[in-house]
């Protein structure tokens, strides 16, 4: 069986670093069985966010929501992803749109395979993001945004990402297609929910974990798999919880 984990909001807080007790326990867990990284980060974010041990010590680190994969830090393969003018011209009338009165910047961020678009921008302080996020949480303002671009772009798939941020990625290029390299699986991420980005991929995961923070994760690997951070080898595994 192996193992697939989100990053942000599910191994560190946001765009932060792996907090260093569980960065420990869990890299004694990545040693003991077979574990994949599923970022919408670059490779790069991801490095900075858990560490170069845990990047090379996992079996893989799919970043962009699985349009490029990494082992041991070296690119395995990258999907491209060009918008048409269009595509473009309409991110930019969404955001002139928005109501939310903060702007910091690199609102359009082009990934392999994928581009990421944030109404605050990608240049928000802590205390920026935290504003985008009560504003998000009273007007789903996001949600409003995915569902803009997947009606009136077919050939794009677009979900919510992250604290601030929407993903959109050429159709059936989301989480998902990580499945048919990686299954059967477990899957542990914090936006499992209809128009989440790691509500596909979780339909296709033997089991799956819907956490809100780093420090549920940690609790909950602790709890189920305890053992498993420090035996190499299990057999006759039967799924004991499904969220």
């Amino acid at each position: 069986m192996n193992f697939v984990f989100d990053v942000d909001g599910t191994l560190t807080a946001s765009r932060q670093r792996i907090d260093p007790e569980f960065a420990e326990w869990f890299l004694r867990f990545v040693k003991n069985n077979t574990v994949y990284l599923a970022s919408g980060s670059d490779y790069a974010k991801t490095l900075e966010q858990v560490g170069e041990k845990i990047c090379n010590a996992v079996a893989g680190v799919f970043s962009c929501a699985g349009n490029a994969f990494y082992v041991a830090g070296q690119e395995q393969y990258a999907n491209p992803l060009e918008l048409t003018p269009d595509e473009l011209s309409r991110l930019n009338r969404l955001l002139d749109e928005s109501l939310f009165p903060v702007r910091t910047g690199q609102h359009i961020e082009m990934r392999p395979g994928l581009c990421n678009f944030s109404v605050v921008g990608r240049g928000a302080t802590l205390e920026q993001r935290r504003s985008y996020v009560l504003y998000d949480s009273q007007v789903h303002e996001r949600q409003a945004i995915a569902h803009t671009i997947n009606r009136q772009f077919p050939r794009l798939e677009a979900t919510v990402a992250g604290e601030t941020g929407v993903d959109i990625y050429l159709r059936g290029r989301d989480k998902s297609q990580i499945a048919d390299r990686v299954a059967p699986f477990v899957f542990f991420g914090d936006k499992i929910e209809p128009g989440g980005n790691d509500y596909t991929i979780a339909l296709r995961a033997a089991v799956y974990f819907k956490v809100s923070s780093w420090q549920e994760t940690f609790n909950l690997l602790k709890h189920e798999y305890g053992s498993l951070a420090v035996r190499t080898e299990w057999d006759n595994w039967k799924p004991n919880r499904t969220i």
